[in-house]
């Protein structure tokens, strides 16, 4: 796509081009080595709770945007099993990709998400306000798991 702009009279050359969601991953964690590699603790794609309301103390999301020209604005949200309900919303965040061949990779992170009730929650990925993808965070009431009768004592 390219975009023409008016300024000050003199019309301008402005290239554009709209990049590619290339991964879009939750996880628990996530690390940054002094080589710019990330690492990702505890992806996951379902959640499961003994009970509910169930505050979820840290969940990450990392996306990674590739093949595209430009400064553009991801915001990332949570939705409701209703699915146009927002729970939780995070900010604008820049992607800036100087040429095609970049990669820009956000982390974001969502302190103290309070599920209220089980079903299936939805992840949207926005840039510059278009929805970019939408897919399903499973959760679920679990069982908690049998307490275990204490053992000997140690001598």
């Amino acid at each position: 796509m390219r975009l023409w702009t008016l300024d000050f009279g003199l019309w301008t050359y402005t290239r554009l081009m709209i990049p590619d969601l290339q991964s879009s991953i939750l996880c628990d964690d996530v690390r940054q080595e002094r080589n710019g590699k990330f690492i990702l603790i505890g992806l996951f794609d379902a959640i499961g709770a003994p009970a509910f309301p169930l505050i979820y103390p840290r969940l990450f999301m990392v996306t990674r945007w590739c093949s595209g020209e430009g400064l553009f604005k991801q915001r990332t949200r949570i939705l409701k099993p209703d699915g146009t309900t927002v729970l939780v919303e995070g900010k604008d965040i820049p992607v800036q990709l100087p040429g095609p061949e970049a990669t820009a990779t956000n982390v974001e992170a969502f302190m103290n998400v309070a599920f209220k009730e089980e079903g299936a929650h939805w992840i949207e990925i926005l840039l510059d306000g278009d929805l970019k993808i939408r897919y399903p965070l499973r959760v679920s009431k679990v069982q908690p798991p049998p307490q275990q009768p204490p053992g000997p004592a140690a001598a």
